[in-house]
């Protein structure tokens, strides 16, 4: 699969949005401030596909990419830090929801920072894939600002702290260095392939 060959397709403000072609849906969630445009931009190779913003909150809506004609790339909202209105946040959050009830996702992408041990929106965020019986990999990114002897015991918080069984893998991640990427596009490739 040609990760390059990648297009916009449509930013849903609504289920009624979301494409009615059916293809596999690899689901990228996160906190505002996680760096999910970067890990986006790193697995496409490209320097600014998903926008970057200097302030948190740029998603506002379900973005859909399609890449290589096989399977949809879904930049979901990301929660908690971006600085607007409580009725913009309530509304990222129904449409999260409803995105979530559709049952559509393939394969679900957790960014956390790796610096830090994960939010309770993160926790919140990583029960929803486990209840839901969800295939999931979580993405600890920001491993470039870490020490070497912060890499092992940080990885052990993320893990306990979202309560992962061994089957979810946790991958060191950077998106500035591309470490990590070839272990995320594997678990998208199994995902697509199933």
């Amino acid at each position: 699969m040609n990760f390059q060959k990648v297009e916009f397709l449509i930013s849903a403000a609504s289920t009624k949005d979301f494409p009615a072609n059916r293809l596999p849906e690899i689901a990228f969630a996160g906190k505002s401030n996680v760096g999910k445009s970067s890990v986006i931009n790193r697995l496409l190779q490209r320097k600014n596909f998903a926008r970057v913003g200097d302030k948190p909150g740029k998603t506002i809506h379900v973005n859909y990419f399609i890449i290589d004609s096989k399977c949809y790339l879904v930049d979901l909202p990301g929660y908690g830090f971006a600085k607007v209105p409580q009725a913009e946040k309530e509304r990222w959050g129904k449409l999260m929801e409803n995105y979530f009830a559709e049952n559509r996702i393939d394969l679900g992408v957790l960014i956390v920072d790796y610096r830090h041990p994960p939010t309770n929106n993160d926790i919140t965020m990583a029960r929803w894939f486990l209840d839901s019986g969800c295939t999931f990999v979580v993405v600890a990114n920001k491993m470039d600002k870490l020490k070497k002897s912060e890499l092992i015991p940080n990885l052990a918080v993320i893990r306990e702290d979202l309560e992962l069984p061994e089957s979810v893998p946790v991958i060191p991640f950077s998106a500035e260095k591309g470490n990590g990427r070839d272990e995320l596009v594997k678990h998208i490739l199994v995902a697509v392939e199933k």
